[in-house]
């Protein structure tokens, strides 16, 4: 009888072990529930386009070579975030004021926020080892360099979405110890999404920064990509129905302007252009679209070969026709659909390309032949150039 005072009984042992299973359950269904799997693809692509061109900005600032890729989107809390964390940090807080719903927290070791602030005020980046305190200017110049990141961010998503993004004044700190909070506004305990994402900037930096947003942003952005959330884009079009039809009047639209404009040499990554409204679809001018003739193909004679080309006469080469060309924004070609009608930087009487393993080599016009197109050649580049272009 003594014995059984120091011991569980059978049911008491399993009520607990059942007790404690549910409870595991249950948290990871919730966090399952939280944030899918598609939903972390589809926040990752586009924070590494959004980021893309945060990159493009801080090279503006800097003048060196930034790579910002490989997103990795997870559901933590700020409490895990804090125990995996290597103090000092430097934080900006911005809050979606239209456009998305939510906030958005930009987290970057000071260690790197050094190097950018020191190539910011002219110098070479080079910084001392284990660096854990910036002056009040360098604090000021990293603040203004995370803050055209998120505005850059913020104008690339506003492309992606087709609505105006505006965010609020940042606010900035450096957090020196676990002593600070990493936000005021969201709780230690706070489901929240974390996207990091690898920096490197030149030769000097190779680390990581992360985003962070509130679940409740994370499903906003979702939903607009997904075409859930439809209401603002709805309502921004009616609201300027009238000035739109009026300026285009009275004065030519102008194309919006962008912040950041990319240079060819900066980047290995594409770079994307960022207007910051789309001009809705119903007010741009009509396209007219007229079927193409062609005229009937007359055989010439077979240029010659060139001597001593016995050896690689018998090489294959692709051939192909480059009828035009275009440039589309990231949300255009998300609206094409069948029907749409896609308008080539070409007039109709041009003479097309002909491209030989991807050199152009001659000019010519589209003809058909019997029931298949083909190309009577109006132009072409001597046997010695074609050769070379083929190198």
């Amino acid at each position: 009888m003594g014995m059984s005072n120091d011991f569980l009984s059978q049911e008491e042992i399993n009520a607990l072990l059942s007790g404690e299973d549910s409870s595991d359950t249950s948290t990871d269904k919730a966090d399952e529930e939280l944030i899918t799997e598609i939903d972390k693809d589809l926040l990752g692509e586009i924070g590494n386009i959004s980021m893309g061109s945060a990159s493009t900005a801080l090279y503006q600032l800097i003048n060196q070579k930034v790579n910002i890729t490989t997103p990795v989107v997870s559901v933590t809390t700020l409490k895990e975030i804090r125990q995996g964390f290597e103090t000092p940090n430097i934080i900006l807080d911005i809050k979606y004021i239209e456009g998305i719903v939510g906030r958005n927290i930009l987290i970057i070791k000071i260690q790197d926020g050094a190097v950018i602030s020191n190539l910011m005020m002219g110098g070479d980046g080079k910084i001392e080892v284990n660096l854990t305190t910036l002056s009040e200017i360098e604090i000021s110049a990293v603040s203004e360099a995370m803050n055209q990141m998120i505005g850059s961010a913020a104008t690339s998503m506003a492309t992606m979405f087709g609505r105006k993004v505006d965010i609020s004044p940042p606010t900035s700190k450096v957090i020196e110890n676990d002593d600070v909070p990493i936000s005021d506004d969201i709780s230690e305990d706070q489901p929240i999404v974390k996207v990091s994402f690898r920096l490197t900037i030149g030769d000097l930096v190779d680390s990581n920064i992360m985003q962070i947003f509130p679940i409740e942003t994370a499903k906003n952005i979702v939903a607009i990509m997904t075409g859930e959330d439809k209401g603002q884009e709805e309502v921004e079009p009616a609201k300027q129905s009238e000035p739109i039809q009026n300026k285009e009047i009275e004065q030519p639209v102008q194309a919006p302007q962008q912040q950041y404009v990319p240079q060819q040499q900066q980047y290995q990554q594409p770079q994307y252009q960022q207007p910051q409204y789309a001009i809705p679809q119903q007010y741009q001018q009509p396209v007219e679209v007229h079927q193409a003739a062609f005229e009937p193909l007359v055989p010439q004679q077979d240029v010659p070969p060139m001597k001593n080309m016995d050896l690689i006469l018998d090489v294959p080469l692709d051939i192909s026709v480059v009828l035009g060309r275009t440039r589309k924004s990231i949300q255009d070609i998300l609206n094409l659909g069948t029907g749409s009608l896609i308008e080539l930087e070409k007039l109709a009487e041009e003479p097309v390309e002909i491209l030989v393993n991807g050199k152009q080599i001659a000019l010519g016009e589209v003809v058909v032949v019997d029931e298949n197109f083909g190309v009577r050649i109006t132009s072409i580049v001597s046997n010695v150039e074609r050769i070379r272009n083929l190198k």
